[in-house]
């Protein structure tokens, strides 16, 4: 994921830190109430990577078996693969089989590009029918979706925004990616923006790049959050910004947060394993979890 990626040399120089919440966060969580129990789906954006063989994977692992092994390790996939076009339904039947052994496992699919960036969300019925009958063989193993936007998909196109997300089936589950700068930036835009999610019932992802910290908005439009962290391949500051995460999650988590999506890339993605580990660790002793780490292959593979 090459989204926001900045030279290494210019790191120390990004400020990482959180902007402060949104001014509806506290009350969309409060009044979501304790009767939900809190869930957090922690994973990666793909499971093949041969990288991961001797790492994650036992060695010799085929790429037939990665996803098998990915689901002893994690309980959810944000599953990009979706976007560049849909798998046949025989695909989605063997992918469902191999983390069977995993019930809480979700698959948390992209739309299309064909519907997003495309046809940009107009006259896109037939693309939509079909990913919603794709994505519907997923079963309980389904998760949130998320349809990300294009970078020139601006505040222009609000009415088409609300126009689709209106258009969608209400009790699915969608967050929404929007990367155009103005939608953030103009203060009048932003607060249209995420008083629609509200209405809509529609969450809004929260993207961390170290070269796009506008998209860090801290918005909550519903009582879960969807959050695509991106490292910089173990730099110092990717601990440091994971540990100021989880100081944020651990709070709205108090506050009634009910479901948290919390998904590691890098732009090498072959010790992102290391860092999830590192995010699960931390969450478990600050939340006094005990959600299940990765197991390394070997003791020397985690530095945690």
């Amino acid at each position: 994921m090459d989204f926001g990626k900045v030279p290494e040399s210019t790191l120390n120089d990004v400020n990482f830190q959180l902007p402060p919440d949104g001014a509806r966060n506290q009350a969309i969580l409060t009044n979501a109430g304790s009767a939900h129990p809190f869930n957090a789906y922690i994973g990666c954006a793909k499971w093949g990577r041969k990288e991961w063989v001797g790492l994650l994977y036992p060695p010799k692992t085929k790429e037939a078996s990665f996803l098998d092994e990915y689901a002893k390790h994690f309980n959810s996939i944000e599953l990009n693969a979706i976007f560049y076009g849909l798998p046949k339904p025989e695909q989605i039947e063997s992918w469902v089989a191999k983390v069977s052994k995993n019930s809480d496992f979700k698959f948390c699919p992209k739309f299309t590009r064909s519907i997003s960036h495309i046809k940009r969300l107009k006259n896109a019925d037939e693309e939509t029918d079909r990913f919603l009958n794709t994505i519907n063989l997923f079963g309980k193993h389904l998760g949130p979706t998320f349809l990300q936007l294009s970078d020139n998909f601006g505040p222009t196109n609000f009415s088409i925004l609300r126009n689709y997300l209106e258009s969608l089936p209400t009790d699915l589950e969608v967050f929404v990616e929007l990367r155009h700068e103005s939608w953030f930036t103009d203060a009048g835009t932003r607060q249209e923006l995420f008083d629609m999610l509200q209405k809509l019932n529609k969450g809004a992802v929260i993207t961390d790049a170290s070269g796009r910290r506008d998209c860090v908005h801290m918005e909550l439009t519903i009582p879960k959050t969807f959050i695509r962290f991106v490292g910089n391949g173990l730099h110092p500051t990717d601990y440091s910004r994971i540990d100021e995460w989880i100081q944020r999650l651990a709070t709205w988590k108090k506050q009634g947060l009910q479901d948290l999506h919390f998904y590691l890339h890098q732009h090498d993605e072959k010790d992102t394993p290391i860092l999830a580990d590192y995010f699960i660790k931390k969450f478990n002793e600050v939340c006094g979890l005990s959600l299940v780490r990765p197991h390394f292959v070997s003791v020397q593979s985690s530095i945690f």
